[in-house]
């Protein structure tokens, strides 16, 4: 039986925990433990099992390193977050796995520097399907660069900012921003649609999230993926192109034979 991948959480919002829930229930994982900023009194396990949260303001990431050792580390808190653990990922080799949506340049810049010594992968939005949707979205662009195309982004009301997610889409397409709209309304978890105009028809590339447990199993095929990989930095996208690659490859093949 394969090895267990160890696996360190930071995080514990709406997100964090959903994703606790995924990773602590896959049998190809080991969640040892779970890190925020600060804890609440009585509040030491996730609930229905004997994984700690550990408050920040009680153990640094090297004393928790140190003594409840770590593969790799995925991260839902904030960009601040991977200054504090970086040093320690890089002196390690710890796999990264980063679903921070409003990293600047000199965040991102210091996850790269990361890679020299260790996997790292940055994505902001980590669900399989939505990053599928953007692989699909850019190979339409490619095919049809004369297309007219939006972004309509929906999400829950306390959601201020535009989505992380709808700009990444937004800079991929190369289109600018003023080509996305958001709608904030109850009982939306997370919604985006990609639209493309041509003439005489439209096409409609659309991903919901319907529960945030889909940031725990995109996060569970980053870590499976990431762990076949060398060092270096990759986006969500490297890792799909790659599979759909091979089968392509495989598919050559087996048309040839």
């Amino acid at each position: 039986m394969p090895k267990k991948i160890r696996v360190g959480l930071v995080g514990y919002g709406k997100a964090g925990g959903a994703v606790a829930n995924v990773l602590s229930g896959d049998p190809r994982f080991e969640l040892c433990w779970i890190a925020k900023r600060s804890t609440n009194a009585g509040q030491q396990f996730h609930p229905g099992t004997d994984i700690p949260i550990i408050g920040l303001e009680q153990r640094s990431f090297a004393d928790l390193f140190e003594h409840i050792p770590v593969d790799a580390l995925v991260d839902f808190s904030s960009p601040k977050s991977i200054h504090l653990y970086g040093e320690e990922v890089r002196k390690r080799g710890i796999m990264l796995i980063s679903a921070i949506s409003a990293y600047s340049d000199e965040d991102l810049e210091y996850a790269r520097s990361l890679s020299q010594n260790a996997r790292v992968l940055c994505s902001p939005n980590i669900t399989l399907g939505i990053n599928f949707l953007i692989v699909a979205a850019k190979l339409l662009r490619k095919i049809a660069p004369f297309a007219d195309v939006k972004i309509l982004e929906q999400h829950f009301k306390e959601k201020p900012e535009i989505s992380g997610t709808a700009r990444r889409i937004a800079d991929t397409l190369e289109i600018a921003g003023e080509n996305i709209t958001s709608l904030r309304l109850g009982g939306i978890v997370g919604h985006h649609e990609v639209i493309f105009g041509f003439p005489y028809q439209t096409v409609r590339l659309i991903h919901d999230s319907i529960r945030r447990e889909a940031f725990g199993t995109g996060a569970a095929f980053a870590l499976t993926q990431l762990a076949e990989c060398k060092n270096g930095f990759y986006t969500f996208d490297d890792l799909l192109l790659h599979l759909i690659a091979d089968e392509l490859q495989n598919s050559e093949h087996n048309i040839k034979d």
